[in-house]
């Protein structure tokens, strides 16, 4: 039986790594390659239905977590083996905690990463073998997880963008759309995260890096609001 398998990797000699040990494992096998997470979102829409996603957390328009959140709230009969060179337990575990069917780091050997592909294609968990995956861990909130999984495709591809501080206008180039669209996807974005501007924003994707540490409570310095006109979207003209 065919599979099709999606890998969301941008370092090409990686890719390649995945390719042969996909082969080894299976018999027929389609691999789509994607290498941003606009690249994955295509194929997901064009491929609605494959048997697995290998995901790096680190490909452009990712944000820690949050492209794994997006994943499991959108295509949750889809299982998702995280790749990564990270190797901390923790973040392991909030990995999976998340909604990944698997852990794989990049340091693994060959055989071992055929074996992990073979048992999450069957349906079950898989971490390397000095996690203890019934440990608890903290983790981000829930109600922010629902957040993130309400945006639509278009949505988090923008607030990605608007983390990496670019303007509306820079925004409806790179997407070809009007300027307009743009401001009416940031007020979506706004209204489903429960922020009011581009900082805020920023910050709550943050919570979702894979570093974030909370921040100092005591500490009396005030957040910076980045000097643009995107900060909150106009009004809609009567």
């Amino acid at each position: 039986m065919a599979h099709t398998i999606i890998i969301a990797e941008d370092h090409p000699l990686f890719r390649t790594a995945l390719q042969s040990a996909l082969n080894q494992v299976l018999d027929d096998v389609r691999i789509i390659e994607t290498d941003t997470i606009a690249a994955l979102q295509q194929a997901l829409e064009d491929t609605p239905n494959p048997d697995l996603v290998l995901l790096d957390f680190h490909i452009p328009g990712a944000h820690g977590f949050s492209a794994l959140m997006f994943l499991t709230g959108h295509y949750p009969d889809v299982p998702t083996l995280v790749i990564s060179a990270r190797e901390e337990e923790t973040i392991i575990l909030k990995a999976i905690g998340y909604g990944a069917s698997g852990f794989i780091p990049k340091s693994t050997p060959l055989d071992v990463m055929k074996t992990a592909i073979q048992q999450v294609l069957d349906g079950n968990i898989w971490a390397p073998a000095n996690i203890d995956l019934n440990r608890d861990t903290d983790r981000v909130s829930s109600e922010m997880e629902e957040k993130i999984a309400s945006l639509t495709p278009q949505q988090f591809r923008v607030l990605g963008m608007i983390s990496e501080g670019m303007l509306n206008k820079q925004i409806a180039f790179d997407l070809n759309v009007s300027e307009a669209t743009i401001k009416a996807h940031v007020t979506a974005i706004f209204k489903k995260l429960g922020v009011r501007n581009r900082t805020q924003a920023v910050i709550a994707l943050q919570q979702l890096e894979v570093d974030y540490e909370e921040p100092d409570t005591h500490s009396n310095k005030k957040a910076e609001t980045p000097n643009n006109t995107d900060n909150v979207p106009p009004s809609p003209a009567p």
